[in-house]
């Protein structure tokens, strides 16, 4: 009986994309705690409850592209060609992660600038300093 490489190729990428999708969520939204605890001025109810909410997110987006790209549109019939297939989906799938990371560090960032914005507006001088 003679295995699909279809078939193979997808028992590979899947668990590939599910891990690489799960390794970035999880180093990105740990270390953006801190970004959160800044943005929301140490509350870190809102703080912990929006990063959380910000990780579903990526998981559902990412997740749900590596499946959207997942059909091979042309049969593969032999190994060379599951090879060539599989790394130019998982190829162009963390390039796709790499972008959403650091789209994902801009939003970090920029909240962060808006944050300090809003603090230093709204900051009024003692009146011996006026």
């Amino acid at each position: 009986m003679k295995t699909s490489f279809v078939l193979t190729s997808y028992l590979i990428y899947l668990p590939v994309v599910v891990m690489l999708t799960w390794y970035v969520a999880h180093t990105l939204f740990k270390n953006s705690k801190v970004f959160m605890l800044d943005i929301f001025h140490g509350k870190s109810d809102i703080a912990y409850s929006t990063n959380k909410l910000f990780e579903v997110g990526f998981y559902l987006l990412n997740l749900g592209f590596a499946l959207l790209i997942m059909e091979t549109s042309a049969a593969i019939a032999n190994s060379q060609g599951m090879l060539e297939e599989l790394s130019s989906k998982i190829g162009g799938f963390s390039i796709y992660l790499g972008i959403m990371l650091f789209f994902n560090l801009y939003l970090f960032f920029r909240g962060r600038r808006i944050s300090k914005q809003k603090i230093a507006q709204s900051f009024v001088p003692p009146a011996d300093l006026r």
